[in-house]
């Protein structure tokens, strides 16, 4: 057993390449944002089995243009030309972001940006301490907000009415795919 733990955790820093500069992730995920970006992956994957299009998980390097160098925690690629041996170079579909309160500025404002210009098609925003998924669409070159969906806590829904009750989304679809129906509570089984 290890003395100290923390001491291995701010060791292995992983980097990303944003405008330009060198800049260090959250050192190592923690449990509920890893458990999030297994959740999707095994939706998104399995879901993909046997289809063109791919999903990558936490830790495939995203190479958008030559300023910018992500390390996204998810995303959809259609365009297999685009997948090399080491990294994606190229524009994913979709692109997943898992916020943690050192990358929520990053994620929400430049990333985006980058995102947009680049051409992704959809775009998620997952909060792990809110429990809630936002889903931005590209229309006429723009990642414009579509909806947000979440898991809500019971205190919230014991004073709602069966009708209040039922109105509250479930599940959410993916744009790029018709028949993508993904449940709320699955993205946040296991999260604390």
């Amino acid at each position: 057993m290890m003395e100290n733990p923390a001491e291995y955790y701010q060791d292995d820093v992983r980097e990303e390449f944003i405008n330009g500069v060198v800049v260090a992730m959250s050192p190592k995920p923690v449990v509920n944002h890893t458990q999030i970006t297994f959740n999707l992956y095994n939706i998104v994957a399995s879901y993909l089995k046997g289809k063109k299009c791919r999903y990558f998980g936490d830790g495939v390097d995203l190479y958008l243009t030559e300023k910018d160098h992500f390390v996204p925690d998810g995303m959809v690629v259609c365009n297999p030309d685009i997948v090399k041996t080491k990294f994606v170079c190229g524009v994913p579909d979709l692109v997943v972001e898992v916020l943690s309160p050192s990358t929520e500025k990053r994620d929400r404002g430049y990333k985006r940006q980058v995102y947009e210009q680049c051409g992704v098609k959809e775009y998620w925003i997952v909060n792990p301490a809110g429990k809630s998924v936002e889903i931005y669409l590209l229309k006429d070159g723009r990642l414009e907000f579509a909806n947000v969906y979440a898991v809500y806590p019971d205190y919230e829904l014991e004073d709602m009415t069966p009708e209040e009750l039922d109105a509250i989304p479930k599940s959410f679809k993916c744009s790029l795919f018709d028949d993508l129906d993904i449940l709320i509570e699955d993205v946040f089984d296991r999260v604390e």
